[in-house]
């Protein structure tokens, strides 16, 4: 017996290394990691665990891909979930409302010149709904719809639906380089204003309040404060800009504007009242040409606002009756020559 058990021994361990050798190449392969968590085999499913899910981002006993839970809804919360992504979505696609400095405006742009690189663009905003414009202005932007231009005026006497107030912002573009910008506030320059040359140098560079240079003079009526006299602009010392004087009463005496220290353009006298201008006076175009001692009498204008005398057009009536105010009624004046007002002296400005 002794003997057989003896015998025995290498049987067993040589079935055990067979069993082992048989199941070593099993537990030396690869196992594939699926994200079916489903075994075919129940006995191999504790074996088999995906350890790229979790409890929490299974539902149903399977995996999912995404992050977000998913809840049973009812049809009524489905609908009201449905009506929250419509708003949310009509929200989103709904223009802001253009506003500046507190006002409701409209944008567009006007071109002039020649089509291609030469033409010229303006793009601006102007005021939804009118207002009542400041009469110390020195001059009113605004933006004409019949004509497309912008228009740069004193005042305007009869309304006008065409006339539209600038206000917003401002940039004039050639050939897709800027060439002026700047803002508009209720018709009248604001905030910095820059011009550019065609190669985007900078050329100028002025800051307006209300349409007056920061850097003017302006006298008052009285030590209140309240009305204003006269507005000399200056920049950088050197007289440039819109000059306006005013009577006691508020009425406009004269308009005019400097270039490099000189009246350039035409230069208005008013009759002072209702805004009503009396003589138009011409000066040279720029400050840099030949400066013009005595201005040139270029208009005229009753005290009706009738042109009564135009050079261009070759008009002159002056000396005749003027037309009549009511029905009846005749005035007669005494046929005489006005006499020509030169525009005030402005003394420069001391440093």
């Amino acid at each position: 017996m002794r003997n057989s058990r003896l015998w025995l021994r290498p049987l067993r361990l040589l079935f055990v290394a067979l069993g082992l050798f048989t199941l070593l190449p099993w537990a030396c392969t690869r196992k594939t990691v699926s994200f079916n968590s489903n075994p075919e085999q129940p006995a191999l499913a504790m074996l088999e665990v995906d350890t790229l899910t979790r409890t929490a981002d299974t539902l149903g006993g399977k995996p999912s891909l995404s992050t977000a839970r998913k809840a049973g809804l009812t049809k009524e919360q489905e609908k009201a979930a449905k009506d929250a992504d419509k708003d949310a979505q009509r929200k989103a696609k709904k223009k802001k409302k253009n506003v500046f400095l507190g006002e409701k405006i409209k944008k567009a742009f006007t071109k002039t010149g020649p089509k291609g690189r030469n033409q010229i663009v303006e793009i601006f905003y102007f005021l939804k709904y009118p207002k009542t414009l400041n009469t110390y202005a020195p001059a009113h932007y605004y933006h004409d719809t019949k004509k497309h231009k912008v228009l740069k005026l004193a005042a305007v006497e009869e309304e006008a639906p065409e006339l539209k107030i600038m206000h917003g912002p401002y940039k004039k573009l050639q050939n897709n380089k800027v060439l002026e910008t700047g803002y508009y506030a209720l018709g009248t320059k604001h905030l910095r204003w820059e011009r550019f040359d065609k190669n985007g140098v900078l050329l100028s560079k002025i800051h307006y309040e209300m349409g007056f240079p920061r850097d003017a003079n302006v006298s008052y009526y009285g030590e209140d404060r309240s009305l204003i006299n006269e507005v000399v602009p200056y920049v950088n010392g050197k007289l440039e800009g819109d000059y306006a004087k005013f009577l006691i009463n508020g009425q406009p005496d004269w308009r005019g504007q400097f270039d490099n220290g000189r009246r350039i353009g035409v230069w208005t006298k008013y009759w002072g009242f209702r805004g009503r201008r009396h003589y138009e006076y011409q000066y040279a175009e720029s400050g840099y040409d030949p400066e013009v001692s005595e201005p040139e009498l270029i208009r005229e204008y009753n005290r009706n606002a009738t042109l009564i005398y135009d050079k261009e057009k070759n008009i002159d009536k002056r000396g005749q009756p003027e037309a009549e105010d009511r029905p009846g009624q005749r005035r007669a004046i005494v046929p005489s020559r006005p006499v020509r007002k030169a525009a005030p002296k402005v003394a420069p400005k001391r440093r």
